[in-house]
């Protein structure tokens, strides 16, 4: 069964862009869906890079275990947050030193998403797909990007009819390149 590794780039309990994955893990449930707990991952160093913090050991191993990567981003002054950033620095990091082939993000297949204030997160997925493109990811052509608008002082989101056809698109075309 092909895996698929949700990654949230907010570690807000309640957050919009992790409540966005879990709708898309239920349009996905023929696959084995898990969510990354990168909370304990350090701050990149390279002085501690070899060898690897055991929480950076751990993620690069989910990563490294999963067919694909589903990333909700949230928007954060036209960017991603610090803590995906950091994330994705780590897993861009080569395994062995001196070796980027060792990457564990490489060649991943990636959807990407946000639901965030006016702009949908347009601005923090332009950057995020450049940045996972940089890093030999193939990104899923297709976006969903939610506009919370008034949704903001909610703590459930709830999908209207055209997100959540947005979001089983972005589904579909993810599961017909995996």
């Amino acid at each position: 069964m092909k895996k698929i590794l949700f990654i949230s780039g907010s570690f807000r309990r309640d957050s919009f862009n992790t409540q966005l994955l879990h709708y898309a893990a239920e349009y996905l449930s023929d696959f084995d869906c898990s969510f990354l707990d990168y909370r304990d991952v350090p701050l990149l160093n390279q002085d501690e890079e070899f060898p690897a913090p055991d929480a950076v050991k751990r993620v690069r191993h989910q990563t490294a275990q999963a067919d694909a990567l589903w990333i909700g981003s949230p928007e954060y002054n036209h960017s991603l947050s610090g803590g995906l950033k950091n994330l994705l620095d780590w897993l861009s990091r080569p395994v062995q030193p001196d070796d980027y082939s060792t990457a564990v993000i490489r060649g991943k297949l990636a959807a990407i998403s946000s639901a965030a204030g006016s702009s949908a997160g347009s601005f923090s997925l332009d950057s995020l797909s450049q940045l996972l493109e940089m890093l030999s990811c193939t990104v899923v052509e297709s976006r969903t990007m939610i506009n919370l608008g008034s949704r903001f002082s909610e703590k459930k989101l709830v999908l209207a009819e055209d997100e959540k056809l947005a979001l089983a698109g972005e589904c579909a075309r993810l599961r017909s390149l995996l």
